[in-house]
């Protein structure tokens, strides 16, 4: 199979997992980059970040229209991970290859259980806005129960404390992995600041495009620019008008199925990755 095909291929599946789910086209990114299309993980983190960014303004737009983002309250959120994004950027290219990709397959195996987890609580609990939530990740025993118009706030200093440690640790892998972190943003929204999951879907995606274009800027100012037009360009188109069609895909499929069938993907990449990290 050509290069152009290949990045076709998976810059579609990458957009419609980033626009159907609120996140994940980072996590399959990368792998897609390193193992199909042959570039090494460094590289491929840069070149995903890009991608990320530009497949998340497309979700963002599609998503702003429903009124299912909150501005504010997402841009708070990436403020704590600003910092670390930037560190974590700058060690990314000082840490070994087997290292970075042994550490991506353990995030995509914990990505994957997270929304395994979150597709039996979606199964328990209602959404708030009526009806299942719409292929979001969902965090186990997140409570949903706040009103669509309700603002988020955590509870007490316990709950600023977490909300603060939620998006330093979402800035970090964001940064030195080069994954958009939408997978745990989502989980961090719905159970730290109690927003219902198709704001918290929405809201997620100015997290990620704000920690996505810290570490992008940080990788490119100290390595310089790394990427393969070749590969950049189709996979980048295929990804964007992937994230364009993800939110209506997700609105005719069930939530749950998606999250369970992306969640096994994601085993697999992470099993594969491991081996390939050791071997």
């Amino acid at each position: 199979m050509s290069v152009l095909i290949t990045a076709l291929l998976c810059g579609a599946v990458v957009g419609v997992a980033l626009g159907a789910l609120g996140g994940g086209g980072g996590v399959l990114a990368v792998p897609a980059l390193v193992y199909l299309l042959g570039l090494p993980p460094s590289e491929a983190g840069t070149t995903s970040l890009v991608i990320v960014t530009a497949t998340t303004v497309t979700a963002l737009v599609r998503h702003s229209g429903t009124g299912n983002v909150k501005w504010r309250t997402g841009a708070l959120f990436a403020t704590a991970g600003v910092i670390p994004a930037i560190g974590a950027s700058l060690l990314a290219h000082r840490i070994p290859q087997p290292v970075l990709t042994a550490a991506f397959a353990v995030l995509a195996a914990l990505a994957a259980a997270a929304m395994l987890r979150g597709t039996r609580t979606a199964g328990r609990t209602p959404a708030a806005d009526g009806g299942v939530a719409d292929g979001g990740v969902a965090a186990g025993g997140a409570e949903e129960g706040a009103a669509d118009g309700a603002s988020a706030k955590p509870a007490g200093r316990e709950g600023y404390a977490s909300t603060v440690a939620a998006g330093a640790g979402l800035g970090a892998v964001t940064g030195l992995l080069g994954v958009g972190g939408g997978f745990l943003a989502v989980p961090a929204l719905v159970s730290v600041l109690r927003l219902p999951m198709r704001k918290a879907v929405g809201t997620s995606l100015v997290v990620v495009l704000i920690n996505s274009v810290v570490s992008l800027a940080t990788r490119l100012t100290v390595t310089g620019v790394s990427i393969d037009p070749a590969i950049f360009g189709p996979f980048v188109g295929a990804a964007v008008l992937g994230a364009w069609d993800g939110k209506r895909l997700a609105a005719k499929l069930s939530g749950a199925a998606l999250q369970r069938a992306f969640a096994v993907v994601l085993l697999a990449v992470s099993a594969f990755m491991l081996v390939g990290a050791f071997a």
